[in-house]
């Protein structure tokens, strides 16, 4: 992504990356899938640019099966948001998903590793996000050839509407924008629509976030 796009306009298109949990439809599990695929839907009407699948603890055959299922309603628009899958890399291959989110774990495949995998099975270049909590994982991700960083907690962190961890806040998000250097940023952790553009102005080249976009609308 070029540079200028980088810097905060309200001309500039703010890349929205909305990432799943089923856990928070109170429904069966049948009926949680989906409403993950009505979710999908009203995303990419609604011009999402990125998805995260991100059900973890569905068993491989059941992810693949839903990540077909999600491609397909992704793919009935135009244009398409891109589809990601939270660090199942043999998955997304299978399945010919857009791309794989990697943690900075220590044993987590590298974004080139990804890249070699799609090459491998005649796949188009994956895109391939990472998500951050310092400095230091930031420019690890940069020199590994991340495209994407997910920087975060900005604001807070919640798992199940509790909050685990506060923000860092949008100083340090500023400064992981600058180590990140041209690999474009979005912010992750507590973004809302009252503090999306405060993300903007700190240098974030999007939002990132699950309970943003549960509602009706992520206009």
């Amino acid at each position: 992504m070029p540079a200028e796009q980088k810097q905060t306009s309200a001309s500039v298109h703010m890349l929205r990356y909305a990432i799943t949990d089923r856990a928070l439809l109170p429904v069966d599990e049948p009926e949680r899938q989906a409403g993950l695929l009505r979710q999908a839907a009203r995303w990419a009407a609604e011009g999402v640019d990125i998805v995260q699948l991100r059900e973890k603890d569905l068993p491989a055959a059941v992810l693949a099966v839903l990540a077909r299922r999600m491609l397909a309603v992704l793919r009935a628009h135009t244009p398409a948001p891109k589809l990601l899958l939270n660090s199942r890399p043999d998955i997304a291959v299978a399945v010919g998903a857009d791309g794989v989110h990697l943690t900075a774990a220590d044993g987590e495949l590298t974004p080139a590793q990804v890249r070699t995998l799609y090459a491998a099975a005649a796949l188009p270049k994956p895109v391939v996000s990472v998500s951050c909590h310092t400095l230091a994982e930031v420019s690890a991700a940069r020199k590994s050839g991340a495209m994407l960083i997910l920087f975060g907690p900005v604001f807070e962190k919640r798992v199940r509407d509790q909050l685990v961890a506060e923000g860092t806040g949008l100083n340090q998000l500023r400064a992981a924008c600058a180590a990140a250097g041209p690999i474009p940023v979005l912010a992750l952790g507590g973004v809302a629509q009252a503090n999306a553009e405060a993300c903007g102005d700190a240098g974030a080249a999007g939002i990132a976030a699950i309970r943003l976009f549960q509602g009706e609308s992520s206009a």
